[in-house]
Formats: structure tokens, C-alpha cells, sequence
């Protein structure tokens, strides 16, 4: 999320039409055209989906900002002499979490991960087996909250630190505290 994204089209030679339809999560369907006898461009598409250099000479096509909104089905259709050719993409958008580990009202270590897609895995060191709660976003983004509950006879080591580990495709994040 945030970053550009590019889908590439194979160029073929002797090119009559190139079309870019674009099937998003969100929102309406819409296209990215170029037709070559008329040397000319067509689109419907926001200004944050366009042609990443000119079409004629390269067909890639470059999301800007790239945000859960352009999630969904991208095809590139040229039409050539030697026949048609499709390429098919499925736009996956990885939103990383904001990582939070603080001390609970009760003294015990609580480690969440904020608002990530998909939702990211917490494990604790020393090793517990903790349940993870999961809270859902209308965004499609998903919080986890796992709370480490110490035993008295198990102690991490002198200073009773723990360590919170979240694990995402996004991006690691681990940090340590002392409650």
C-alpha cells in the first residue's frame, strides 16, 4: 500500500490495439486503450492508473499510490498481426501492521498488530500458548491482540522480559518488555 505498483504487457510486434481492463474490488470497471493506426490513447481509469511509458513502446501499466481500493483483476488484450494475446494479474495490496507492545492493568505483557492485510501472526518468547483475538476493519484490514500470561513457575529469565514477535509478508517486528 502506498507504493507503486507496475503489471507488464508483453509487446508484440506489428501491434493494431492494446486494452487494459481493469476489474478493482472497489469501484467500477474501467480501461486503458491505444490504438496504433490512429496513434491514440483512451482511458477511464483514475489518474492513479496509467500507461508507465508510452504504449507503442512499451505497454507496462503503473498504479501510483497503490491503495486497497485497486485491488482486483487487471487484463492486458494486445492485438497484433500474429493474433491475440492476453495476460491476466490478480492485484493483492499488503497493508503492514502498526506493531504495539505495552503492559496491561494487570501487569501482563499485551502485543498487538494494528490494521494489517492480511492479518499478521504474534508469537511470544518465551514460547506460550496464547490465543490471538482478531478484530475486522470495513477497509478489510484486521487487528490482532494477544495478551502473554505468565506463569510463576515459568520465568522468561531475571528481569521477567518477553519478547513479542509479529510476522507478516509486509515485514518482521520484534520488541522486548519488562512488566
Amino acid at each position: 500500500v502506498g507504493n507503486s505498483s507496475v503489471l507488464n504487457c508483453t509487446l508484440k510486434p506489428k501491434i493494431n490495439m492494446i486494452t487494459w481492463k481493469i476489474w478493482p474490488a472497489v469501484g467500477g470497471f474501467c480501461t486503458l486503450g491505444y490504438r496504433a493506426d490512429a496513434n491514440m490513447t483512451h482511458t477511464n481509469c483514475s489518474n492513479r492508473i496509467n500507461w508507465k511509458y508510452r504504449p507503442d513502446t512499451d505497454p507496462t501499466l503503473e498504479i501510483r499510490q497503490t491503495g486497497i481500493d485497486q485491488e482486483g483483476n487487471y487484463t492486458c488484450e494486445v492485438a497484433s498481426e500474429d493474433g491475440n494475446f492476453h495476460k491476466k494479474y490478480y492485484l493483492t495490496v499488503l497493508v503492514p501492521p502498526m506493531p504495539r507492545l505495552y503492559c496491561d492493568e494487570q501487569g501482563s505483557p499485551v502485543c498487538e498488530a494494528a490494521a494489517g492485510k492480511p492479518p499478521a501472526q504474534l508469537s511470544w518468547v518465551p514460547e506460550r500458548n496464547c490465543t490471538a483475538e482478531e478484530k475486522c476493519h470495513d477497509n478489510g484490514t484486521v487487528s490482532v491482540l494477544s495478551r502473554f500470561t505468565a506463569s510463576s513457575t515459568r520465568v522468561s529469565n531475571v528481569t521477567n522480559r518477553t519478547i513479542c514477535m509479529v510476522l507478516h509478508p509486509a515485514g518482521n517486528w520484534s520488541q522486548s518488555i519488562a512488566c
